[in-house]
């Protein structure tokens, strides 16, 4: 049985995992939330603003908040056969025999895929302000390209 079946030994299937950061999350939807209060009171209160300005206010702190969401909607999705890695803006579908490894130097702030081209890409998912719970998620996702990442084996035309 190749490593890429979707059914491990015992014939159940793979479960799907879901990698998202914590403290990340929760502080950009704690600032969008704030940008947006501020600047819909700024909008209410100033009195000195005309009707495009108080919309412009308003505009621009629904502005804000949207980004703080793409900032907060960052995922590693582990599927049986790809991996699915959405940063803040773009999104990457990898199959598992591409990934080579796992890595996460001391001083980024994000966990990095290498990759079988010999480049890598950012893991926004896994981030170094989680402590030990990103350490974790890497450690995790290692064992994941280890257990998923051999390609399947072939045979060769003269067998």
């Amino acid at each position: 049985m190749s490593s890429s079946d979707p059914r491990p030994p015992g014939g159940q299937e793979r479960p799907t995992i879901v990698l998202r950061p914590r403290v990340v999350r929760i502080s950009a939807y704690a600032t969008g939330v704030v940008v947006l209060a501020g600047m819909i009171g700024g909008a209410v209160m100033l009195e000195s603003f005309q009707l495009g300005g108080r919309l412009g206010l308003v505009g621009m702190g629904i502005v804000m908040f949207l980004l703080c969401h793409l900032e907060a909607s960052v995922r590693l999705i582990a599927r049986p056969s790809v991996l699915e890695v959405r940063n803040v803006f773009r999104a990457r579908t990898v199959h598992w025999p591409e990934i080579v490894g796992i890595s996460f130097p001391m001083g980024d702030p994000w966990a990095h895929l290498d990759l079988a081209d010999g480049s890598t890409l950012a893991i926004n998912a896994i981030q170094r302000y989680d402590g030990k719970r990103a350490v974790a998620a890497a450690h995790r996702l290692q064992r994941l390209v280890q257990e998923r990442g051999e390609a399947p084996e072939t045979t060769s035309p003269g067998d």
